[in-house]
């Protein structure tokens, strides 16, 4: 009689982790396809990166999620990169392929993604506004450059950081000073906030821009979800505009790792999407 198989064992690791939502998605998707199989939530110190990734294998990891402070660390020792990855310079998704540690990005599919889900034809636009000039807005620039944006304007507080994010997408994108923000607006058909304003715990530092000098058809969206909808986000929809929360962007950038572990290609559904909906409920209590 043939040995049952081992399960699957994946992860995510980050530092600190315990508020990943990530083990609920992925423990949604396995009980959903029947796989026998773990994910699990990790938490690693910086200082000791280096040595957990170099024992996945014998630890019996398939890969697993990478992310804030590991994403760039994650990136210098993978022995190859997907696409998304070698733009964005930095990893999210760890597998291997052939006895070799490869890292991916799935951000930026999640980003567009979650667009074609709830705002259909964004892409139909060639010029985009993005708040923000950390880590998350490399993949959403990205992004955008993918999609066929011809012009993606960056503004950041700190306009060194906007102009090295620039430079390093090249053609087509530009930096501008935070105080530019509003000037760029009327231009706009898509607008992302990638800070971290509006968020819990960042109460009265809401990004303020008027929508109402915005094109009707201007898609407005945010990559925080928690609030699910955040002070970026009302002020665009007050104003008339088509706006999309950050939750999606969670789910689709976690579809393409759970294929590459388990097998089986997941689909973002709008049960998944009520069961993350009804833990946040109940955590915020």
């Amino acid at each position: 009689m043939a040995e049952p198989f081992e399960p699957i064992r994946a992860f995510v690791t980050g530092f600190p982790i315990k508020h990943s939502r990530s083990p609920l998605i992925h423990g949604f998707w396995l009980n959903a396809h029947g796989l026998r199989g773990s994910y699990e939530a990790i938490e690693i110190a910086p200082e000791n990166f280096s040595v957990f990734a170099a024992s996945l294998r014998e630890m019996g990891y398939a890969g697993g999620n990478v992310t804030i402070p590991h994403k760039e660390t994650a990136f210098a020792l993978c022995e190859s990169h997907d696409t998304a990855a070698s733009a964005i310079g930095a990893v999210n998704t760890l597998w291997f392929e052939n006895g070799r540690l490869i890292g991916g990005n799935t951000d930026a599919y999640g980003f567009a993604a979650n667009l074609d889900e709830f705002a259909s034809g964004w892409d139909n636009a060639d010029t985009a506004l993005v708040l923000g000039a950390g880590g998350a807005s490399r993949a959403i620039v990205h992004a955008l450059k993918s999609r066929g944006f011809q012009q993606i304007h960056i503004v950041n507080r700190t306009l060194s950081r906007a102009t090295e994010l620039a430079d390093h997408f090249g053609a087509g994108v530009f930096a501008h000073s935070l105080e530019k923000a509003q000037e760029l607006v009327p231009a706009s058909g898509v607008i992302v906030n990638t800070t971290p304003l509006g968020m819990e715990g960042h109460a009265g530092e809401e990004m303020a821009l008027d929508f109402t000098k915005a094109d009707p058809k201007t898609i407005v969206t945010d990559i925080v979800y928690v609030p699910l909808e955040t002070p970026f986000l009302i002020a665009a929809r007050m104003a008339g505009l088509k706006t999309v929360d950050g939750l999606g962007m969670l789910l689709h950038q976690a579809v393409p790792g759970f294929e590459h572990w388990f097998g089986v290609r997941p689909r973002v559904t709008p049960e998944l999407r009520a069961h993350i909906l009804s833990h946040m409920e109940k955590a915020s209590k």
